[in-house]
C-alpha cells in the first residue's frame, strides 16, 4: 500500500504544481496589467486548458506579457527563500515548486518563441528579440533542474515509499481536487 500512497501523492503534487504555476504566471499578467493602467477583462484558469489573461485596455503589452513569466519564476523563488529563512518543514516542497516554475516558464518562452505561441507571439509582435526569449530559457530551465538536483535522488525517494504517509497522500489529493473545483467555479469561460 505504501507504493500506492507514494504514487497518489506524486501525481497529485505534480497536478497541484502545474495548476499553481499557471496561477502564479497569470497573476504576473494581472499585476502587470494593473500597474501599467490596463483593464483586465478576464482570466482563464481552467484545469484542462491553457491559462490566459485578457485585457480590454493594454497600454504596455510588452511589459504585461513579460510580467507573467518573470513573476512566474520570481514569486516561487521568493516563497522558497522565505521558507528557507524560516526553516519551515515545507521548504523542500517550495524548492520543488520553484524548480517546476523555472522549468515550465523557461521552456514555454523558449519553445513558444519558435512558432510565436501564446505569450511568445505577443513578445515577438512587441519587439522582443528571439535571443532575449532564448536567454530567459537558458537561465531558467537549468536553474530549475539545479533546484531539483539539490533535493536529492529521485531513485532514493522512489526506493522508500514508506516516507509518504497515507495522510499526506490523501491531503495532497484533496488539495488538488479543491483547487480544481475552485478554478472551475471561478475561472472565466
Amino acid at each position: 500500500m505504501s507504493r500506492i500512497y507514494q504514487l497518489l501523492f506524486c501525481i497529485s503534487w505534480l497536478a497541484f504544481c502545474w495548476l499553481a504555476m499557471m496561477g502564479v504566471h497569470e497573476l504576473g499578467h494581472v499585476l502587470g496589467g494593473i500597474v501599467t493602467g490596463g483593464s483586465i477583462s478576464r482570466v482563464v484558469l481552467r484545469p484542462f486548458s491553457i491559462s490566459r489573461t485578457d485585457l480590454s485596455v493594454n497600454p504596455l503589452p510588452a511589459l504585461v506579457v513579460w510580467a507573467g513569466p518573470v513573476l512566474g519564476v520570481l514569486l516561487p523563488l521568493l516563497l522558497w527563500l522565505i521558507g528557507r529563512l524560516l526553516r519551515t518543514q515545507v521548504v523542500a516542497s517550495l524548492q520543488f515548486f520553484a524548480g517546476f516554475c523555472l522549468i515550465a516558464n523557461g521552456a514555454y518562452i523558449t519553445g513558444g518563441s519558435l512558432e510565436g505561441i501564446g505569450d511568445c507571439g505577443v513578445m515577438l509582435q512587441t519587439g522582443t528579440p528571439l535571443w532575449v526569449m532564448w536567454g530567459f530559457g537558458i537561465l531558467t530551465v537549468p536553474a530549475g533542474f539545479w533546484f531539483w538536483h539539490r533535493l536529492g535522488s529521485l531513485q532514493e525517494w522512489w526506493r522508500h515509499p514508506e516516507r509518504v504517509s497515507e495522510q499526506s497522500a490523501w491531503f495532497m489529493l484533496l488539495s488538488v481536487a479543491t483547487l480544481v473545483v475552485l478554478l472551475v467555479c471561478f475561472s472565466a469561460r
